[in-house]
Parts: structure tokens; C-alpha cells; sequence
């Protein structure tokens, strides 16, 4: 059996989480809880209510139903699952327990509950979220003074963790949507020189991940999820790739000329996709642009409920993959796979590679590794294969543990309520 790493404390919010033991476990599991509630508390009334004003997006859950969610799937795991002690290789079918919480299930086991639905709903009062997030959270650190130092044993506390993170950031996302200040630092590239794109060699690399189930290892792989599974080799052919992702002052160019009227840089669907959004709110920029100056490549853009000018070397936020794509187009390149992102991730970082402050678009669908094998939470993947696009890196919203250069993202292509850019590779 694979046994876990210790780590110091301090080492909670990094990727090394992955391989966390019992101890450094537990205050990542305590710190996402409060992370939860500091969000809950920061949003406020818009917990339940939607601005008047807000035009309904498909892609916006309701931030209650999110907080509750993170505690209920803990619990669903933890909790109420009596085979949480052979992680991946348990059945998820198997009968579970009851939830301390009698309406647990008609609240939190769908999938997504859209903000523009939670009256319907009757979803349970913010008070209430936050005694059931409390007991559950109890009851998981008590289940895991108990648990072995293994990956098999504590997958479905790591996974836990990462899914509460994943809501803490799809909370974020509300309050950017529905425009309600909080404590964070939108963006880290002031004063950053933009560094001329990069000439990466052709290589053979490794994509995705051994599986942790934990038979048979002899060292430590940590977490992983399903869709990072399993590892292959991919022979990559010479490529170049931006240092960066793609600037306001470089999609400002796109914008001036003419780039959302003309129908020769987009992709049939993504054309049929802007006239739609043409008709519904004019579309003309990404999402929150209130206005663009072409001569200064400075833009206006709503920031959590406040206009910003935002400098025209920081990274393009809140575009879809058909903007995205649109913009290759007019600018003669293309998205990067996949592999070339990570092999890029990996292996430039001394050559000025950046990534980080926004979510980035690759090229392909989102779609299984060669021998994929889905995990216990069929729900997470499995879906999304061949319907989404494929994200990479991470934002200023993502916690520091989820931040690995292998993990994958995806989204729909129409979706641009993420804190979602991009770079391009040249054709």
C-alpha cells in the first residue's frame, strides 16, 4: 500500500496536498470550510437573491446551493459511505448511510442548481447551510484521526477537499457575476515584462498521472483525479507557444477590426453562437467589458461590482472558447493541444513561462486518456467527455493546493462566467 507524505503546516495550500497525510489533511479540510463560510459571510444577501437586473446565465449556479453542496458531498464520501476506506476501488453504488440532515439529498444530489432557480427550490436557509457545513466538518475530522496513512484510505478525504474548492471558486465566480465586492487581488501581472513566445523543442512526454488506488505501489502517487488517469507517452513535434497568455492589448487589435463582424475568423458553431449573443446583449467584447480603448489597449471592465481599467498587458479574462478561437484565427495561430501546454508548463518555467492568473482554453474536446477507467464520482467526468473544451493552468481565484500543472479543467465552449483566457501557439 502507498504511504502518504508528511507535510509542515504551512504546506496546506500548495499541490503537495496531494500527498498529504492525516495531519496536514485535516487543517486543509478546516481551512476550505472556513474559506466556504468567509464566502458566504462576504456575499450576503446575494446568497439568495438575485439582482433584479441580472440577465439569467445558464452556466450560474446558486451560491447557497454551492456552499451546502461542498458539505453534503463530504459527507456523501465520508460519512455515509461505510467502503470510504478503499477509496477509488469502492463501489459507488453500495448502499450509503443516512445524512444528519433529512433533506440533504432533495437539496444538494442534483447537479447544478442555477441562481435564477433557488426560489423554486426552497433551499434551506443560510444559517442553516452553515450548521450542517459545521457538523459535517466535525464529523469528518473525527472519522479521520481514525483513518490509515494511506492514498487508498484518505482519497475521499483529498477529494473532498479539492471538490469544496472547486465550489469556493464557483462562488467567487457569483459574486463577479452578480457584482459583489470581496477580499481578493483580481490579477498579479503589474510591472511583469511580456516575454516574446517560446520555441519548444519536439519531445516524447507523459501525460496524466499513475492511478492512486494504491495496490501494489511502492511509492507515494498522491491523489489524482479520474480524468488525469492514466499515464501514456505522446510524441510531440517541435511547437511555439506564448510565454503568456493572450493580453487586452493584443484582443483590443481583434476587436478594432472588426473581428466580432466578420464571419471568416470564427468557427460555423461559435458565428451562430455571437449572433445569438449579438441579439440577446449585443455582444462586442468578452463578458463584463463596459468599454475598450483601442488607442491605449486600456479597458473598462466590471470587477466583483467596480468599473477598473484594466492595463493592456493583463491577461484577457471572461472569453469563451469560440472567442478564444476567433482570435487564432484573425491573428494567423491556433490554440495549443493539451500536451503542448503541459509539456510547456513543465519544462519552460525558466524561460519566462507564465501561467496562473486566469484558466486557459486548449484546442480539443475534453475527452478520456487512452484506458481511462471513470472513478467512484461518475458525475465528475464522464458527462463532459466529448460536449466540453478542455481548460489548463489555473486563476486568481483557484486555491495554490489546486494548482497543478497537470490537472484538467473543462467548461463548455459557450461558457464565460470563468475567470477563463488563453495563448496561442503558432500554426
Amino acid at each position: 500500500m502507498a504511504h502518504t507524505d508528511t507535510l509542515p503546516p504551512g504546506l496546506t495550500d500548495t499541490p503537495a496536498v496531494r500527498r498529504a497525510g492525516r495531519d496536514a489533511l485535516s487543517l486543509a479540510l478546516l481551512d476550505a470550510r472556513n474559506h466556504t463560510l468567509d464566502l458566504m459571510a462576504q456575499l450576503g444577501e446575494a446568497l439568495t437573491d438575485v439582482p433584479p437586473d441580472m440577465v439569467p446565465l445558464p452556466h450560474l449556479p446558486s451560491p447557497l446551493w454551492l456552499a451546502g453542496r461542498a458539505g453534503w458531498f463530504q459527507e456523501r464520501w465520508l460519512g455515509r459511505n461505510p467502503q470510504r476506506h478503499l477509496g477509488p476501488l469502492c463501489d459507488p453504488t453500495a448502499l450509503r448511510l443516512g445524512s444528519i440532515e433529512p433533506m440533504a439529498d432533495a437539496w444538494w444530489e442534483v447537479d447544478m442548481v442555477s441562481a435564477f432557480e433557488i426560489d423554486d427550490l426552497a433551499l434551506p436557509a443560510p444559517d442553516q447551510v452553515r450548521t450542517y457545513l459545521l457538523d459535517v466538518l466535525e464529523s469528518s475530522l473525527s472519522l479521520l484521526d481514525t483513518t490509515a496513512e494511506t492514498d487508498q484510505a484518505l482519497y475521499f478525504f483529498r477529494l473532498a477537499l479539492f471538490h469544496e474548492d472547486a465550489c469556493g471558486e464557483a462562488m467567487v465566480q457569483v459574486a463577479q457575476a452578480f457584482g459583489v465586492p470581496l477580499k481578493l487581488h483580481a490579477s498579479g501581472s503589474a510591472g511583469l515584462v511580456l516575454r516574446e513566445p517560446l520555441r519548444m523543442p519536439a519531445t516524447r512526454w507523459t501525460m496524466g498521472m499513475a492511478s492512486d488506488s494504491g495496490v501494489g505501489q511502492v511509492a507515494p502517487t498522491g491523489f489524482t483525479f479520474d480524468n488525469e488517469t492514466p499515464a501514456h507517452m505522446v510524441h510531440v513535434p517541435e511547437f511555439e507557444i506564448d510565454a503568456q497568455p493572450v493580453s487586452w492589448a493584443q484582443f483590443v487589435e481583434f476587436v478594432d477590426d472588426g473581428g466580432y463582424d466578420d464571419a471568416s475568423h470564427w468557427h460555423p458553431d461559435g458565428w451562430a453562437w455571437l449572433q445569438q449573443a449579438v441579439l440577446e446583449e449585443g455582444r462586442r467584447a468578452p463578458r463584463h467589458v463596459e468599454q475598450i480603448g483601442v488607442a491605449s489597449g486600456a479597458v473598462l471592465q466590471q470587477r466583483f461590482g467596480q468599473p477598473v481599467r484594466v492595463a493592456g498587458h493583463q491577461p484577457v479574462v471572461h472569453v469563451t472558447w469560440w472567442e478564444a478561437d476567433a482570435w487564432c484565427r484573425w491573428a494567423g495561430r491556433r490554440l495549443p493541444t493539451e500536451v503542448e501546454w503541459e509539456a510547456a508548463a513543465h519544462t519552460a518555467a525558466g524561460r519566462g513561462w507564465r501561467w496562473g492568473e486566469v484558466w486557459e482554453w486548449t484546442a480539443g474536446h475534453f475527452r478520456p486518456y487512452p484506458g481511462f477507467s471513470a472513478g467512484p464520482w461518475d458525475g465528475y467526468s464522464v458527462p463532459w467527455f466529448g460536449r466540453a473544451r478542455t481548460l489548463r493552468g489555473a486563476s486568481f481565484a483557484t486555491r495554490q493546493r489546486m494548482k497543478h500543472p497537470k490537472y484538467r479543467g473543462f467548461a463548455l465552449p459557450e461558457d464565460d462566467t470563468r475567470f477563463v483566457g488563453f495563448r496561442s501557439c503558432a500554426v
